[in-house]
């Protein structure tokens, strides 16, 4: 079983890029998306064999998901259930028969950390929903987190503790999640790679020379460990200023 899930900073330019090549290629189960940067009606896919699930920003050409899924979920919500959060379509949750799957792009605290206070409610309130979701049956949560939890996950720590995505804060709140019961699967699976990005800025051709930063993730708790079977990033795929991320599983849909 094959899980997806890829920032593509806006989808029509995504596609322009080639992101269709690569999703028929992939041939995933789930094929998530973050940052769509769309409105209902902008665009439409002819992805056979796949249902579609959107969830938009209020705001025009601005954050929002989607999930694209070979297989029909028993319910579908959008959202974590606050109206503060909810405009900015950032999570949908597809709640399968034995496992809950969570894609989610984290708001980031911006640029001298102005956004850092909403970060931080943000992370509360989404722990608290996870955890609601993890009393009923294993959560898989992917997506673009927006922390680079260790030194080891960008190229350099130093001069990035007080930017966004590297705050002592936002790691700490990583941390936090993780000790809910979560499993970093690329950790679980490659604890000591180097070198390991899923970020890179546009700037100074930082992709070129892999100056970047590991914020996409897939986790999941703890009691579907004996059905990992591994986690890759595919630094290869461009398209965006993220590459895709990865998780191989043994099949867990009834």
């Amino acid at each position: 079983m094959k899980l997806i899930s890829w920032n593509v900073n806006g989808l029509r330019a995504c596609i322009k890029k080639g992101f269709l090549d690569f999703f028929r290629e992939a041939d995933s189960d789930i094929f998530c998306l973050q940052e769509i940067k769309l409105q209902q009606g902008q665009i439409e896919l002819d992805l056979e064999g796949y249902e579609q699930y959107w969830n938009y920003a209020e705001k025009k050409g601005y954050s929002g998901t989607a999930v694209f899924t070979k297989h029909t979920p028993v319910s579908v919500e959008y959202g974590l259930g606050h109206e503060e959060h909810d405009r900015e379509g950032r999570v949908i949750t597809l709640e399968f028969d034995n496992f809950y799957l969570v894609n989610v792009y984290t708001p980031n605290s911006q640029r001298g950390l102005v956004r850092l206070p909403y970060r931080l409610q943000w992370e509360k309130d989404f722990r608290t929903y996870l955890k609601k979701l993890d009393a009923q049956k294993p959560v898989i949560i992917c997506g673009d987190l927006n922390v680079a939890h260790k030194e080891i996950d960008l190229k350099n720590p130093e001069t990035n503790r007080k930017n966004a995505g590297f705050s002592d804060e936002e790691r700490a709140n990583f941390t936090l999640l993780l000790e809910q019961g979560f499993i970093d699967t690329f950790r679980y699976f490659y604890p000591d790679q180097e070198d390991a990005y899923t970020w890179w800025s546009y700037f100074r051709s930082a992709r070129q020379r892999n100056i970047g930063w590991r914020i996409d993730y897939f986790l999941t708790s703890e009691r579907l460990k004996d059905k990992l079977v591994d986690a890759q990033i595919l630094s290869e795929v461009m398209g965006s200023d993220h590459c895709p991320v990865v998780l191989i599983l043994k099949e867990i849909l009834a």
